[in-house]
């Protein structure tokens, strides 16, 4: 699924080539992409023809375009979700979900999802964490490139958690954005196993953890996101290339960058888990 720096990428896709442009219409073609705007489709269509889109927005795995008025187009990507401009004559493609035309006759905005895992839809508006954000992501927390995000209270609120560090960082109402492939390279970063009880967390380690977490994902939205395969990619349908650089996720049995010791996997959540067993040891029942 993508994360913060695949769905960054994508918001600046959109951010340069449908800010500003008035929907002349909007398609549906298949009302699972959409089943969370409860109206439906024809009230989707109707409510978007006419209206501007302003600059797209993101808070974690969230994009959002701003609509002239109180109401924004929230989208979330899925597994398999692709944002793409595309122009008004090309083929439809396989897994073609929404299209949206606008009155410059321009690229079109297109929703493909082959998984249809992902959604669409027309929310109104509201303020939470420090920010306007659309009504279904405000229970959503900041994601660590916000302004506002507060390092402190992160701190505070994740020794509180009395869980495993990992899945804390997984939890996207502590801190939004962060997903499976950068918590593993996060931990790597920051030398923690992803079974360490937050509660023995130094506040040093876990602004090295945070630090860690902000690296990771910096270098790969500057290397346009991970791509595993054609599923993620940026609004031209381009793929990102960061899977070059993870150091663990996804290289079990691979020599660690650091230490040369083979990365182990591990099952977690109904998925998985990779990590140095040198540089990362595994804590023990009371932890140091």
């Amino acid at each position: 699924m993508p994360e913060l720096p695949e769905v960054e990428v994508v918001r600046r896709g959109l951010e340069r080539w449908v800010s500003g442009r008035v929907v002349a219409h909007a398609e549906v073609l298949h009302p699972r992409a959409i089943r969370r705007h409860l109206p439906g489709a024809e009230e989707f269509s109707t409510r978007l023809k006419g209206r501007t889109v302003g600059a797209a927005e993101r808070r974690g795995k969230y994009l959002w375009l701003p609509l002239d008025g109180p109401d924004a187009i929230l989208a979330h990507l899925g597994m398999s979700g692709q944002l793409l401009v595309v122009e008004p004559d090309t083929a439809p493609e396989k897994h073609l979900r929404v299209r949206i035309g606008f009155t410059d006759g321009g690229p079109e905005l297109r929703f493909v999802d082959q998984r249809t895992f992902g959604h669409v839809l027309v929310t109104a508006m509201t303020r939470a964490g420090g920010r306007v954000v659309p009504e279904p992501i405000a229970h959503i927390a900041a994601d660590p490139f916000e302004g506002h995000f507060d390092d402190e209270a992160f701190a505070r609120r994740l020794r509180a958690r009395q869980t495993e560090v990992k899945r804390a960082l997984l939890d996207q109402s502590l801190i939004s954005g962060v997903g499976n492939i950068y918590a593993d390279e996060a931990l790597w970063r920051a030398g923690l196993h992803g079974t360490r009880p937050t509660g023995t967390l130094t506040k040093p380690k876990i602004d090295e953890l945070l630090g860690a977490a902000r690296a990771v994902m910096s270098a790969a939205l500057a290397e346009g996101g991970t791509s595993f395969d054609s599923l993620y990619v940026n609004v031209n349908g381009e793929s990102g290339y960061f899977d070059r650089s993870l150091a663990v996720y996804g290289r079990r049995d691979e020599p660690c960058p650091r230490c040369g010791a083979p990365i182990v996997r591990e099952s977690f959540m109904n998925r998985s888990s990779y990590s140095c067993p040198r540089c990362q040891p595994r804590p023990r029942r009371a932890a140091a």
